[in-house]
């Protein structure tokens, strides 16, 4: 098993660090949305999810 992992060293270091990156960014829309921020330009006049993705009082 160890063997395995020592000839892929390589692979295993960079798959960690892909699965790192995506960790932080969903973590980061996680914390975003939280704070009622919103990954759109706002620009809602032409977008077909207008009336979904922001609460209108």
């Amino acid at each position: 098993m160890m063997q395995a992992i020592a000839d892929n060293a390589g692979t295993v270091v960079v798959t960690l660090v892909l699965i790192g990156i995506v960790a932080a960014i969903l973590i980061r829309l996680r914390r975003d949305k939280r704070q009622g921020k919103s990954s759109c330009g706002c620009n809602c006049g032409c977008c077909p999810m207008a009336g979904s993705c922001h609460k209108h009082p």
